[in-house]
């Protein structure tokens, strides 16, 4: 006779602790098998020796020994297409229901539909949860029903529905009997997943009290490296959301409560539009005549444009995985101003390299620094980036850091003039969208 379970699907929320779909999928009737699936369709985009990936493995083994060394029970793991892995879980067990957060990205709402379809035919249901956000979806919007396309107002509206009296922790360590019984369920390997270990670390996250105090004073200047390192865990749900909302309050900081805002309005944004993950926003912004010079967009890659506030950025994301938010505006803004590339291109770049990839704020902020999104910066708005050195590294140390071969022989002339790349990005823009 099969054994009945409810199944609780991680997908972007690999903790214990805090998660509100696992809480819920704990407190139901029958005993819980928590599964992993390795989604093929993701995995063939990625570089064999993907960090994310790697951090990813990692951190399901450390929550697959805790369930084994703690609750006599794991974590099953598995490689596939996720329909077909649910059609052998269907075969397997007596499936009283499958749990899970939801996940907002366009392909994740297509996967979980046909998930949906297919419980729906063998009578067993499918419950998704809120988890990864405070407000998603139609819950910050206007009077009317429409969404804000103006990140101010949304901004205002999130915090006036806002009650932190409201922001429950789901605490499920004593829930945790409730998981199934095995503690030798299907295990991979990095390798049987096609990958190999990564070169790069995923940086541990930084959110104590000086750092959030002093946030708003040093989050501009990339030498010092005072940014809180959250994106890939608040990405692969490390970390809950609430609890980092918890302590950007008891810190009273408004600006670091505001890029946790940022993120909400451009997932919600990619949710009510989610052809601007590969169309501009603003339609006419794709009349633009981008110039796409492949050997530009190469050098641009490298860090070689002969701009070293740009190149350092560029060298820091290749080597590290990581870039400075400040830095990202100013080289995004010079391969769609002064290089007339596509945002399109520099956005796939960022895809594959950055560790703290997110879709809708990738994309929101590419469109941003092009021009064509949401709540836009305006397209005659084009940064100096010789200037941009004496406000942001007055002493040179991030460009030193990462650009070795600066003031030396080696070091590439500019890739283009700023003047003469000025003036043709606004002859070319106006010609489009005015």
């Amino acid at each position: 006779m099969k054994e009945a379970v409810t199944i609780f699907w991680f997908r972007r929320d690999l903790r214990l602790d805090d998660n509100i779909g696992f809480y819920n999928a704990l407190k139901s009737e029958h005993k819980v098998l928590p599964i992993f699936i390795f989604d093929d369709k993701i995995l063939s985009k990625l570089p064999k020796d993907d960090a994310r990936v790697t951090f990813i493995f990692n951190t399901l083994q450390e929550m697959r020994s805790v369930l084994q060394e703690k609750h006599s029970s794991s974590l099953a793991m598995f490689h596939g297409n996720p329909k077909e892995i649910f059609k052998e879980l269907i075969e397997d067990y007596t499936i009283e229901a499958v749990f899970t957060n939801r996940d907002y990205e366009p392909y994740a709402k297509e996967r979980d539909e046909a998930i949906e379809n297919l419980l729906k035919e063998n009578c067993i249901q499918f419950k998704t949860f809120k988890d990864q956000v405070i407000f998603e979806k139609d819950e910050v919007v206007k009077k009317d029903g429409d969404p804000y396309k103006v990140y101010t107002p949304y901004m205002k509206l999130w915090k006036e529905q806002f009650n932190e009296d409201k922001l429950k922790i789901h605490y499920t360590n004593d829930l945790l009997d409730n998981l199934i019984q095995n503690s030798r369920l299907p295990n991979l390997s990095l390798s049987d997943i096609g990958f190999t270990k990564s070169s790069q670390e995923i940086t541990p996250y930084d959110v104590t009290p000086t750092l959030i105090k002093e946030y708003e004073d040093t989050r501009n200047y990339p030498a010092q490296d005072a940014t809180s390192r959250l994106g890939p865990h608040l990405r692969f749900g490390t970390v809950s959301v609430r609890k980092i909302v918890k302590k950007a309050i008891a810190e009273s900081n408004e600006v670091f409560w505001q890029e946790l805002i940022w993120r909400e309005f451009f997932m919600q944004i990619l949710w009510h539009f989610p052809h601007t993950k590969d169309e501009a926003f603003k339609s006419k912004y794709d009349r633009i005549e981008w110039r796409n010079n492949e050997k530009e967009f190469k050098d641009w890659c490298k860090g070689e444009t002969g701009y070293p506030l740009v190149d350092a950025g560029m060298r820091q994301l290749n080597e590290t995985g990581f870039m400075h938010n400040r830095i990202r505006m100013l080289v995004g803004s010079f391969l769609c101003k002064h290089l007339l590339i596509d945002w399109r291109w520099g956005e796939a770049y960022f895809a594959e390299k950055l560790h703290d990839y997110e879709m809708a704020s990738n994309v929101g902020n590419w469109q941003w620094v092009a021009g064509s999104g949401v709540d836009a910066s305006p397209y005659f708005r084009i940064f100096n980036p010789t200037t941009q050195i004496k406000k942001f590294d007055k002493d040179l140390k991030y460009i030193k850091k990462w650009v070795k071969d600066y003031n030396k022989s080696t070091y590439p002339k500019e890739i283009v003039d700023h003047k003469e790349a000025r003036e043709r990005c606004l002859k070319v823009y106006k010609e489009a969208v005015s």
